[in-house]
């Protein structure tokens, strides 16, 4: 079955959907920093560069189905929350008017848990509304990718349209997955990481693709909470931002102090270091052989951590598989 992909990032998504066979014949990212990655990944699906709102409906290719995460900064927890008055937050509704146009037999929308909070019900209802207007029986639900094969406590709301006429029924969600994997069984074998070089630059030379880490200080919000989890518990969270990695788990939970403060354990310091990007990817469940094309490695964990992660995305896709063949 083929598949348009908006908003693709690295392409997460795409490849989760490609383990359950699912091909993606064309995609949508605006960012130039991640071009290079999709494509040497991605060698056969045709990637358009242009922003969203200025691809007419009529050059997306008609298509099984439509995957993809608007932005989610709007809806996030941790920043401003503006939700559908962001610019960002609007563009569910340039997801929602391709849906429209193109009317694939389903489609699956991503984005985080804040977009079920109180103060974006009404925006996100009307969302809601629209899938139902364009033509789709919707369901959605919030997730934790761990439940799903993913070592890494990471909450999303997953939302999955059927078409009324096409398909006429409603979509329901895989059971989670008995086995919840720890960052022991995703990251143990790897040796050291290397420290990015000065100005957090790329080395070139690396055993491991991708396998380094951001250098510099610990603001005092990361030092406000413990960031160390411990090999057989899942990851925290993968963020966007290198700066905000979680700590390897080679290190001991941080030592509270008092109300948002806590410090490295002391003679201990030198065990603390973030995970390095291909730790991080490990933990999004990308396999080794997907590169990360970078020469900021601030870049490079954008990208990880704005992924769906890839065994997610998976078990989710073979569940539409199943129910659309």
């Amino acid at each position: 079955m083929k598949l348009v992909s908006l908003f693709t990032g690295a392409g997460g998504l795409d490849l989760g959907f490609k383990k359950a066979f699912f091909t993606t014949s064309w995609a949508n990212e605006f960012d130039a920093a991640i071009w290079e990655t999709f494509e040497y990944n991605f060698p056969k699906t045709k990637l358009d560069k242009r922003s969203i709102v200025k691809i007419p409906a009529s050059e997306v290719p008609d298509t099984d189905g439509i995957i993809g995460g608007p932005p989610c900064q709007s809806w996030s927890e941790a920043g401003a929350g503006r939700g559908i008055t962001d610019q960002r937050g609007q563009l569910f509704f340039e997801y929602i008017r391709i849906l429209k146009e193109k009317q694939p037999l389903f489609f699956l929308a991503e984005n985080v848990s804040g977009i079920l909070l109180a103060r974006h019900h009404a925006a996100f209802n009307d969302i809601l509304k629209q899938f139902s207007e364009t033509g789709y029986i919707t369901n959605y639900k919030l997730l934790n990718a761990n439940d799903y094969g993913v070592p890494e406590d990471r909450l999303r709301v997953i939302i999955v349209g059927y078409h009324k006429k096409k398909v006429g029924f409603s979509f329901e969600f895989p059971e989670p997955l008995i086995h919840k994997p720890t960052l022991r069984e995703a990251i143990f074998d790897l040796p050291e990481a290397k420290p990015a070089k000065p100005y957090n630059k790329t080395n070139d030379d690396l055993e491991i693709p991708n396998h380094e880490y951001m250098n510099g200080g610990f603001s005092t919000i990361y030092m406000s909470r413990n960031r160390v989890r411990g090999w057989d518990e899942p990851s925290f969270t993968i963020q966007a931002g290198g700066r905000h990695a979680p700590i390897h788990p080679q290190a001991p939970k941080m030592k509270f102090i008092e109300q948002n403060k806590r410090i490295f354990i002391p003679g201990k310091e030198h065990l603390y270091r973030r995970l390095s990007v291909r730790e991080c990817a490990r933990i999004q469940t990308f396999p080794d052989d997907f590169i990360f094309k970078y020469n900021n490695i601030a870049d490079g964990y954008k990208m990880v951590g704005n992924a769906v992660p890839v065994e997610f995305a998976k078990q989710i896709a073979l569940k539409i598989k199943q129910d659309l063949t």
